[in-house]
């Protein structure tokens, strides 16, 4: 199954009252696994950036202003993502974002079947707990170190991490390994009964012979008070 997971960094907080996406980042995943096929841009927002927003991602006005429009570039974006399911982490934010961009461009947005939020499933799995991407990278013990301000790609890359872990990940593991066991244990016992090679030895008699027998019967009849007697 192939899914992409991705993560955006704007502007502000609403596209409805002008603000604007200026970075995404996506990982390609297939079943679970990350492929190592990622996709990257930055976007010239054609508007300021707001120092609140430039304190969280670091991406200032001056660095955006030789960087595409979303309309000159957005075919790369559609294309690398296909029909796959998209993961976020509070995806309806990023996918507010991603929809805002293609409704300017008069393109259809993404269907919403397609989100899958990662806030949510952490809630399942974890409520009452701290649900931000660093809480949860804590938990499962991801390095975040190099994580000092966000970064659409560098954050869909530890999305990644988490979702594999949200979805099972180290059972995922521990069943493989399982697998591989038995399948190595049913190996050795397949090895053990093959039958030998060589000359076949002639079966040894288990019938007791008549001087045996009287053996037996002179030996039993010496024991005195015999429980059996």
């Amino acid at each position: 199954m192939r899914e992409i997971v991705f993560d955006t960094e704007t502007t502000g907080l609403d596209p409805k009252t002008g603000d604007r996406m200026v970075e995404i980042g996506c990982v390609e995943m297939v079943n679970l696994v990350p492929t190592g096929n990622t996709y990257h841009a930055y976007y010239n927002p054609e508007r300021d950036m707001p120092a609140g927003a430039e304190a969280v991602h670091g991406l200032s006005s001056a660095f955006l202003s030789d960087k595409p429009l979303f309309r000159d570039t957005f075919h790369e974006l559609l294309d690398f993502i296909g029909d796959a399911p998209l993961v976020a982490h509070n995806a309806g934010f990023d996918f507010g974002f991603l929809n805002a961009e293609l409704t300017l461009i008069e393109r259809e947005p993404i269907c919403m079947s397609r989100m899958i939020d990662t806030v949510q499933i952490a809630k399942k799995r974890h409520p009452g707990a701290k649900l931000s991407l660093d809480a949860l990278c804590t938990r499962y013990g991801i390095d975040r170190s190099h994580r000092v301000k966000h970064g659409a790609l560098l954050d869909a890359e530890l999305l990644a991490q988490v979702y594999v872990e949200l979805k099972g990940g180290r059972q995922i593991g521990l069943e493989l390994a399982a697998e591989a066991s038995v399948v190595s244990i049913t190996e050795e016992v397949t090895a053990v009964r093959k039958a030998p090679e060589g000359p076949r030895r002639e079966p040894r008699p288990h019938m007791p012979t008549a001087e045996e027998l009287e053996r037996h019967r002179k030996f039993m009849s010496g024991i005195d008070n015999a429980l059996w007697g």
